[in-house]
Order: structure tokens, then C-alpha cells, then sequence
């Protein structure tokens, strides 16, 4: 069913009969697409109030100006028939080609939109536009730039996600997190934003971070941790590999504090797991990501600890 422009303008100026608005609420209803059209038009409409009583627009050219254009809009917009030739409906429509240009004009020059990808209670597997692969961890939110070829911005709230991005020179690739810019142009990392503190480690390449007039340098088998107390870019060596645990399954631990290790476990399993005040020892081995209470059984084996539980916590300390 197409719909007369002349009627939808009525329908915005809310001068329809009761009639005409039966007509208009039924072709609304018949398509999600029809409702569309009419918010499209509601925006050029709404953008035209402001401007209706400067403009000094010819009325007549005016019209057919706004015709043409609106022709050459995609499908989805209303189809254009011609408005009766008074005095009122061409000052509504010459008022509706200046509002159309500014429409247009911000559309352009308007920051682009971002699509949003949110994962809660599992891991997630991504490829954006660009071929760029992401792994992305239960509980983080994203999103990316809706033309993304041309615009290879990211932008990360919460979360962990392991970027294998596509090479392309002419497009770097930018991440924004919170004040931190990371840069890169066909490399391999991972990085983790939960509670304000940032985690980056890199696999392959090169990845360069900036944070207000800093910037530093990262290659393959360093990371970077920045907290809120410190807001400084010092690099270190990796010497596990824990923040892979949601893409390898395993908890791979060389060397590494126990309490870093259970608040890897804790975020996994969201469990309350507490290491003692008095327990300070390191772990090294692989923990697969399965059951919570076989990797702590196999934890306190090995460094010879007990278990206690209770129904806020699972305390490990000396026995």
C-alpha cells in the first residue's frame, strides 16, 4: 500500500480527520518498513521547525527541489507524489528542503554510529568487516564503527577480548578504553578493562598505546597494566598466560603468585575463592577450564594447603 506525502504531512501537522487517521495508524501497522518512513519524515519534519520562520526559500523550486531528492533516497523512504499547488503546502515543503539539507548534512558529518556487541554467559567469536577476528569473554561489552572498512574505530566499556586483526596499512586500527588509545595495524593481543584497571599483552606485532601525553611501545611477550592510582605506561614481560584462559580452556600458570591465579579462577567461575593472608607461594602448571573444585583440590595439593568452605567464601590456607 503506498501512501500520499500530502496525507503523512497532515498526519505530522496533526490535521487529519479522524478518517485520514484510521488510513494512516492501519498502512503504520501494516509493515515495520512503513513505520520507518514515517520516522525518516518525522526527522526531516522536526528539523524543519526550527527554520521555518527564516527561511526565504522559493516556494516552487523549492518543491521540486525536494522532490528530486527525495526520489533518489533509498526504498525504505516514502514515495514522493506531487502536493496540491497552495500557498501552504509549498511553504511546507520549502521549509522541508532546507530541514532535508541540514539532515543530510549532519548525517555526514555527524561522529559515525557503532554497533554494539555484548556477551553475558558465554564466550563469544566475532569477525568485523574488516576480517579482524575477535574472541570476546563472558561479561564485556563492545562496539565498533558502523562503517568500519573505512573507519577501523573500536570502542571497549567492560570485558576481556583477544584481537587478531587484519592487516592494513592505510586503516589503522584504534581502540578507545575509557582514556587510554591503543593503535595497531595487523598484530594479536589481548586486552582486559574490568574495574578501571586495563591489561594489555601482546602476541604478535606491535602495539602502540597512548594515555594523555604519554605513549609507549609494546612487542611480542610484553604487557602493560594500568590502574586508576597510577595512570602511568610501564611495560613488563608476560610470564603466564592466564588472561587466554577463555579461548585455550586451560589456566596456564609459570611461576605465578596463587592469589593472581584464584582471581583469574574467581572470574572464570564467578566464585568468591580467598587465599589467606599468610599463604604467599607461587603455582606452575596447567589447569583445565572444567570443574572449579577439582582445580582447587589440584591447587592445594600440590602446595600443601587446606580448604574451607563456608556460604560467603572458600578460604585456602595453611592447615
Amino acid at each position: 500500500m503506498e501512501m500520499n506525502d500530502e496525507l503523512l504531512i497532515k498526519f505530522l501537522l496533526k490535521e487529519t480527520s479522524e478518517d485520514e487517521n484510521t488510513i494512516v495508524n492501519d498502512w503504520l501497522l501494516a509493515s515495520p518498513a512503513n513505520a520507518a518512513q514515517l520516522t525518516q519524515f518525522e526527522k526531516i519534519w522536526n528539523a524543519s521547525k526550527q527554520l521555518a520562520a527564516t527561511s526565504q526559500v522559493d516556494e516552487q523550486q523549492a518543491w521540486l527541489k525536494f522532490k528530486a531528492k527525495a526520489d533518489a533516497l533509498p526504498v525504505a523512504q516514502p514515495i514522493v507524489k506531487p502536493l496540491k499547488r497552495n500557498h501552504l503546502w509549498l511553504r511546507i515543503a520549502a521549509v522541508l528542503v532546507v530541514a532535508f539539507s541540514v539532515w543530510s548534512l549532519y548525517t555526514i558529518l555527524a561522529p559515525s554510529a557503532y554497533i554494539e556487541v555484548v556477551s553475558t554467559d558465554q564466550v563469544l567469536n566475532k569477525t568485523l568487516p574488516d576480517g579482524s577476528a575477535l574472541t570476546i569473554n563472558k561479561n564485556t561489552q563492545i562496539s565498533y564503527a558502523n562503517n568500519f572498512k573505512k573507519n577501523r574505530s573500536v570502542r571497549l566499556k567492560e570485558g576481556d577480548v583477544f584481537f587478531d586483526v587484519a592487516h592494513d596499512k592505510q586503516h589503522p586500527f584504534v581502540i578507545d578504553i575509557d582514556d587510554v588509545d591503543v593503535e595497531v595495524v595487523g598484530t594479536s593481543f589481548n586486552i582486559k578493562h574490568r574495574k578501571d584497571n586495563t591489561e594489555i599483552v601482546v602476541e604478535t606485532g606491535i602495539v602502540k598505546v597512548k594515555l594523555n601525553d604519554q605513549e609507549i611501545r609494546l612487542v611480542k611477550g610484553e604487557k602493560l597494566l594500568i590502574s586508576p592510582a597510577t595512570k602511568q605506561l610501564q611495560k613488563e614481560q608476560s610470564t603466564d598466560q592466564l588472561y587466554n584462559y577463555y579461548r585455550t580452556k586451560l589456566f596456564i600458570a609459570n611461576n605465578t603468585p596463587l592469589q593472581k591465579l584464584v582471581e583469574a579462577l574467581n572470574e572464570a567461575y564467578g566464585s568468591n575463592v580467598v587465599v589467606d593472608d599468610k599463604v604467599n607461594v607461587t603455582f606452575t602448571g596447567p589447569l583445565e577450564l572444567g570443574n572449579l573444585d577439582q582445580n582447587l583440590s589440584v591447587i592445594c595439593d600440590a602446595l600443601k594447603l587446606k580448604i574451607t568452605r563456608n556460604q560467603k567464601e572458600i578460604l585456602l590456607s595453611y592447615p
